[in-house]
């Protein structure tokens, strides 16, 4: 979610295949819709959230979508991970500030000096050529978009 932009993007994947994805915003509406709605979706999109007008707000058009979708965004959260973020929380909800997390720290095994690391890297940059840029097509798969198309 981006507050700013009012925007809301999932995906889900189930045994590596793309079975829904979710990307819209009030200014660019539904950029991506693939798979069937889930259960939490359905009441948003049957109106049953609708984008009340703001007393004194300088715009009253209409809202573009039939819900906000930080809203749907916060309803996501809750049924795929069992947390909210700014919604109200339930009392099934997880408590996520109360989840430990282990950390990492990540060493070469062969002992290697991090300026040979990163030299090694700065090559690969250098020889890969410019960034590639891909598009989800039909079911889920990437296509190559412009230049130098894969």
């Amino acid at each position: 979610m981006h507050s700013v932009a009012d925007w809301l993007g999932f995906a889900v994947w189930e045994d590596g295949v793309l079975v829904r994805s979710l990307s819209l915003s009030p200014d660019g509406g539904i950029q991506e819709s693939i798979g069937e709605p889930y259960g939490f979706e359905l009441p948003y999109w049957a109106g049953a959230h609708p984008v009340e007008p703001v007393p004194g707000w300088h715009s009253q058009d209409p809202y573009p979508l039939p819900f906000h979708p930080l809203a749907l965004g916060e309803e996501a959260l809750r049924a795929l991970f069992g947390f909210v973020i700014e919604g109200r929380p339930s009392a099934a909800d997880v408590d996520a500030d109360a989840v430990r997390l282990h950390g990492f720290r990540v060493i070469d095994p062969s002992g290697g000096d991090q300026d040979a690391r990163d030299a090694a890297c700065a090559e690969a940059l250098r020889t890969t050529g410019p960034p590639r840029r891909s598009r989800m097509g039909p079911g889920g798969t990437l296509r190559g978009v412009g230049p130098g198309s894969y």
